[in-house]
């Protein structure tokens, strides 16, 4: 049965919930699940993950998601499994596999790619994605069969590592690679210029997110420790939250009285009693309570700090 939303009564759900999403749901499904689980709608997530793919899943719930943007550019990191001597119309095992008929491929051949692709460059995402085009996402315009040709992105592959190599099928190895990259990285495309890169072809056979930003694997929620906090009540989902600013940490704090804050609520220029800290003229700077919570995001403007986002109390 679905959980009541929260009282007007009942305390807020603020804070980052670090999924380990498995393969299989989307992350829609997974969003669904905390919103209903949390008796909450104000829930983002920072980053999809496709269906087949599994790994962390950052959910911020009430003030959290106005701070999603500054999650935005947060570097990721994957283990995925590529698989070498086909094609694949999504550049990932769901799609139709075409064989391709080029020279065995070798451990070292891949290395050499591997070192090849790290640095900057313009990558062409895959046909089946979710980006825009003219008003419709690219998977329908590609499931229609109509032409298309997506502007390559730029984005920079940080460091490529083969950890393991499976050549006793010489036409078809696999390689599982660990991939640090920027935000907007298509691991699957990835696949498929490696792929190219050795005269061959390629195709992401498994994908596993070991890290969003500051937000690690290790020690993620399961979906199934959040059904059972779920279970056993708000205050057992609450547990499961990581502070709002969770993954802001460098971004420098002020501690605001509650005066100064009612004025920041407002809109209002601040020039905090304690000083505006050590950020940089125009940096961010986090607000918090004399409690040390987060309670707005504001901008520093020489000795005052001009308010950009502020949690309604």
């Amino acid at each position: 049965m679905p959980r009541r939303p929260e009282s007007p009564d009942a305390p807020v759900m603020d804070g980052v919930l670090v999924v380990a999403k498995p393969a299989g749901p989307t992350s829609h499904d997974v969003v669904a699940l905390a919103r209903r689980l949390a008796g909450t709608r104000r829930i983002g997530h920072g980053g999809t993950l496709d269906p087949f793919a599994a790994g962390v899943l950052p959910l911020f719930l009430g003030f959290a998601v106005r701070l999603v943007e500054y999650h935005l550019g947060d570097e990721k990191a994957y283990r995925a499994t590529i698989c070498f001597g086909a094609s694949s119309t999504t550049d990932d095992l769901d799609g139709e596999l075409q064989p391709v008929i080029g020279p065995p491929v070798s451990e070292a051949m891949v290395r050499d790619a591997l070192a090849g692709l790290v640095g900057p460059l313009a990558q062409r995402p895959p046909a089946y994605s979710a980006i825009q085009v003219g008003g419709r996402r690219a998977y329908d315009i590609a499931r229609a069969g109509e032409p298309l040709e997506l502007a390559a992105r730029h984005v920079e592959l940080r460091r490529l590592d083969l950890l393991e190599w499976d050549g006793h099928e010489p036409e078809r190895p696999v390689a599982i690679v660990d991939v640090t990259c920027s935000a907007g990285t298509y691991v699957r495309a990835l696949a498929r210029d490696l792929g190219e890169a050795v005269g061959s072809g390629a195709y992401l056979g498994a994908l596993v997110r070991t890290r969003s930003g500051p937000f690690e694997l290790a020690g993620a929620t399961t979906l199934d420790e959040l059904r059972a906090a779920g279970a056993a009540g708000p205050e057992a989902v609450r547990a499961l939250l990581r502070p709002a600013d969770a993954g802001l940490e460098h971004v420098a704090a002020v501690r605001l009285d509650e005066g100064e804050i009612r004025d920041a609520a407002m809109g209002r220029f601040v020039r905090p009693a304690a000083g505006v800290g050590e950020a940089e003229d125009g940096a961010l700077v986090r607000l918090l309570d004399p409690a040390g919570r987060i309670v707005g995001i504001a901008r520093r403007d020489g000795r005052r700090l001009a308010p950009e986002k502020m949690a309604h109390r």
